[in-house]
């Protein structure tokens, strides 16, 4: 049964609102899979923040058109399910990588991020990129290294005048 046009405007529009909040955007063809796997891969989405959606080639061109994934639209052919990553900018990748190591079904075939398209090959470093918990750990790390280095080196001072009295003590003793 096809969509009616009310339908497809709701549809385009639905994907154009969260195309021009995403992060990344990723386009996987998903011929050949099973109704059980599409469930699990949108389970795994919904629980990454990853909105994903089966979306026909012409209703993707328009939605995506005016967004900064309207570089994509020239390679959009075949059955495309889109994943947009709301949350990080690796969201999307890690979810289809880890799901196409387990069905290979599952082909990525568009990669996009801040208005380029990607290579293929790069479809892993995205997928490496940390998340926002993990990239602010990294940054207090960083942040917190010469300081705590600095105490150090101010706890050094006395723990040697300690060390220096002890030797003393002992050589009088």
């Amino acid at each position: 049964m096809s969509l009616t046009r009310e339908q497809k405007q709701a549809v385009v529009a639905e994907v154009a609102e969260i195309a021009a909040v995403a992060h990344s955007a990723i386009a996987a063809e998903y011929r050949g899979l099973k109704v059980e796997d599409l469930t699990d891969l949108r389970s795994e989405a919904r629980k990454e923040g990853v909105y994903l959606r089966v979306v026909k080639n012409t209703l993707a061109k328009r939605a995506l058109s005016g967004t900064e994934f309207d570089c994509m639209s020239d390679q959009l052919v075949g059955p495309l399910i889109f994943a947009f990553s709301q949350d990080d900018p690796g969201a999307a990748a890690r979810l289809i990588e880890n799901f196409a190591k387990d069905n290979d079904r599952l082909i990525p075939k568009v990669i996009s991020i801040g208005g380029e398209v990607l290579e293929l090959s790069e479809l892993k470093r995205l997928a490496s990129l940390p998340n926002r918990d993990q990239a602010l750990a990294m940054l207090m790390s960083v942040m917190l290294a010469p300081v705590t280095k600095f105490v150090r080196t101010l706890n050094e001072v006395p723990g040697k005048f300690v060390r220096t009295m002890a030797a003393v003590k002992d050589q009088k003793s």
